[in-house]
């Protein structure tokens, strides 16, 4: 179903540009780009595209045109390992692990298509306004926004090697105007090197929330609004913030993608149900995913149509009884003009009374007692920190996510 969809989109653009690899200087139109990858070939059962090149993409149709599984992989990830595949299956994600261990989703060719579609549709993706590539092309989040609508509707793709600003200033040239969809921490990068390209007509940020704070100053420099995205390696796109000026709350994710219904269930967590949601958890499948359904750990509100983040239900940590979200610590203390990134989890306590305390990790030159007092100004004392932990980054990864799971760890193991 794939490669047929690629075929007619490859005959139907042939003499269009489709892909421009910034690296090597090479491009190619759909024409040539369909050529140069019917001389690549699947000789495994399953293909593990990887890296952030052109081979990547060639690796990818080999796999859909002698209907092998693919199994994107991150830059020396090493494959996992399969012991059979369900029915049906044609693609395999890997989860971030962003606040346990990774797993793999199994999607079929229908439910990726479904997710490319929604994504297009609602952030309005054109081929008039080639994508900028820049984030990892294995995620899903690269997978679905650069690689599905290049391949499925005809979008062209400029890959950059890296998301170094001088780099992407000088990518972004030869286009008229861009699309560019990236992270939190790249837009920091970006904004602050005085680096975002003034062609950039379409500004998505996604896999980690987007402080407020810097969403406004992109636009009060730049003139361009950044749109929040909420995604899920096992659903695809879930929100999007259509809005053409900064939001106001922090929690606002955006309002449900084009064909996503979303829900409630009695926890208060968020329901997700489309036709891009993955077939299953492989090999140790589970009840929250499956028959178009998705049930997600995120907690949220759902209001006049948009969907308003309170955090993760396996992230709440309990204080004394009381359930308290790191992202409400976040967003208070992020309002400081002297903090510019901040981390907040649970840790055990050795104190009998209280179940846990919470941690703080953050990226400030100001003093702790200062920072407390600030907190004091929105939230009751019981939310405050017991432990700061001042550091000069919070070391995002290749997704640009930051892992709680792994600094939670790292206090531990310093503590032990």
């Amino acid at each position: 179903m794939l490669y047929k969809r690629w075929r007619k989109i490859s005959t139907e653009h042939r003499n269009e540009i489709a892909l421009r690899d910034f690296a090597s200087g090479k491009r190619w139109t759909f024409g040539e780009l369909f050529s140069e990858g019917e001389k690549c070939g699947a000789k495994a059962e399953i293909v593990f595209p990887s890296g952030h090149s052109p081979e990547f993409i060639f690796q990818l149709l080999a796999a859909w045109r002698e209907n092998k599984i693919a199994c994107p992989l991150e830059h020396g990830q090493s494959p996992p390992k399969f012991s059979g595949t369900p029915k049906n299956c044609i693609h395999f994600k890997i989860t971030s692990a962003t606040t346990g261990n990774s797993r793999l989703v199994a999607f079929t060719a229908e439910q990726l298509a479904a997710d490319a579609e929604s994504i297009v549709a609602t952030m309005d993706l054109r081929a008039d306004m080639p994508n900028l590539g820049v984030i990892s092309l294995a995620h899903s989040y690269g997978f679905s926004n650069l690689i599905l609508p290049l391949l499925l509707h005809g979008i062209p793709l400029i890959l950059a090697p890296a998301p170094l600003p001088e780099i992407v200033r000088r990518a972004a040239e030869t286009e008229k105007i861009l699309t560019l969809a990236a992270v939190p921490t790249m837009w920091r990068a970006w904004h602050e090197a005085d680096a975002i390209p003034g062609n950039i007509r379409l500004a998505i940020s996604a896999s980690a929330p987007l402080p407020l704070k810097l969403e406004t100053e992109i636009y009060e420099a730049h003139g361009l609004k950044t749109h929040n995205f909420l995604g899920s390696s096992e659903c695809g796109g879930i929100a999007y913030d259509k809005t053409n000026f900064p939001r106001t709350n922090a929690a606002l994710a955006g309002t449900p993608m084009q064909n996503v219904n979303l829900s409630l269930q009695e926890n208060g967590c968020l329901i997700v149900r489309s036709s891009a949601v993955g077939e299953t958890y492989w090999p140790e499948k589970s009840e929250s995913l499956g028959g178009g359904i998705f049930q997600t750990s995120d907690l949220a509100v759902l209001k006049e149509g948009a969907v308003f983040l309170r955090g993760r239900l396996d992230d709440q940590i309990n204080v004394a009884g009381r359930k308290l979200s790191p992202e409400t610590v976040e967003r208070a203390l992020l309002k400081h003009p002297q903090v510019h990134e901040c981390l907040v989890f649970g840790a055990p306590s050795r104190d009998a009374e209280r179940t846990e305390i919470i941690v703080v990790v953050v990226v400030s030159a100001e003093p702790e007692t200062e920072l407390k007092q600030f907190l004091l100004q929105s939230l009751p004392a019981w939310q405050l920190p017991r432990e700061w932990h001042f550091v000069e980054s919070l070391s995002a990864n290749t997704r640009g996510k930051v892992s709680r799971a792994d600094w939670r760890a790292t206090f531990a193991r310093k503590r032990a």
